[in-house]
């Protein structure tokens, strides 16, 4: 067979298709229906650990209604490092990383498996920085408090990966990107942190009044979902540049890093659905997003 006129044939096919039929065959091949989503998970105060509110009953619905994961790897706002790292333990530990909480807070405890074996892997799926194997640190709140009311018989494995905080917002991204991989092989990526996050600037006497939201941490808010929603990716990368009021919903980036790892392991067909979209205390978001 003369591969030419027939490749050519199959251009000619193509290019004669309506619009709307070739978008479809192009958008066959961009999505994944094996692709487990991801999930950017605003967390909040540790307290929605072990509170039935709207955030967690959000949680516990979501591990209703996706695809049962083989494990979860997590990247939480509180494991920060120099270097990065990943929990490669059987047993990873309960870190209760606050202070100044009721003591059934503290005692709880998630006893989940972790996975050595997808560790390694995960080790080996990046390419962009060399990875430790962990085995003293285990899942701090960032993690645990979410994923507990999701899965809370604590029979899926969970893992960490640290954020290594000397890095730029860029590279976290396209780290993210990497582990985008993982998503075939059945495991639920999860950024734990929060869009807004000011705690210098809380209202605590607001705590309590429903979605209380300053104006600028209102207006970035709405600026990160526009852009989140347009997929504009580069200009949350470049998130300073965005709005003055960048620098006080994110005076410090360790909330804001697990969405960028989020936003990484997304796929440009994947469109975003947000969830838990309100303010806390004047200066913090809760603002959520699952793609897939």
């Amino acid at each position: 067979m003369n591969r030419r006129p027939f490749i050519q044939s199959i251009l000619t096919t193509m290019a004669t298709l309506p619009l709307t039929r070739f978008q479809r065959l192009t958008e066959h091949f961009q999505q994944d229906d094996h692709l487990m989503p991801v999930i950017f998970i605003g967390h909040g105060s540790p307290m929605n650990g072990i509170e039935i509110n709207d955030f967690s009953t959000s949680w516990a619905a979501l591990g209703k209604t996706i695809p049962q994961p083989k494990a979860v790897l997590c990247v939480s706002a509180h494991w920060l490092t120099k270097g990065t790292a990943v929990t490669a333990m059987e047993t990873p530990r309960t870190i209760h990383d606050f202070g100044g909480f009721p003591k059934a807070l503290f005692d709880v405890q998630y006893p989940v498996p972790g996975d050595p074996e997808l560790a390694r892997e995960t080790i080996q799926t990046i390419r962009k920085t060399s990875v430790a194997e962990d085995h003293d640190w285990g899942l701090d709140h960032g993690t645990w408090t979410v994923v507990r009311h999701m899965y809370p018989d604590a029979d899926i494995p969970v893992l960490q990966l640290s954020i290594d905080y000397h890095q730029p917002p860029e590279w976290h991204y396209q780290l993210g990107q990497e582990l985008a991989a993982l998503r075939r092989k059945g495991v639920l990526i999860i950024g734990s942190g929060n869009m807004v996050h000011n705690l210098g600037m809380v209202a605590w006497d607001k705590l309590n009044e429903p979605a209380f939201g300053f104006d600028w941490a209102l207006e970035m808010d709405t600026i990160f979902k526009d852009r989140i929603s347009s997929a504009d990716h580069q200009a949350l990368i470049h998130y300073r540049d965005l709005n003055k009021a960048a620098t006080l919903a994110i005076p410090t980036p360790d909330h804001y890093y697990p969405l960028l790892y989020t936003l990484g392991a997304t796929m440009s067909a994947e469109k975003p659905r947000f969830f838990n979209d309100r303010a806390v205390g004047g200066s913090l978001t809760m603002t959520s997003v699952q793609f897939g």
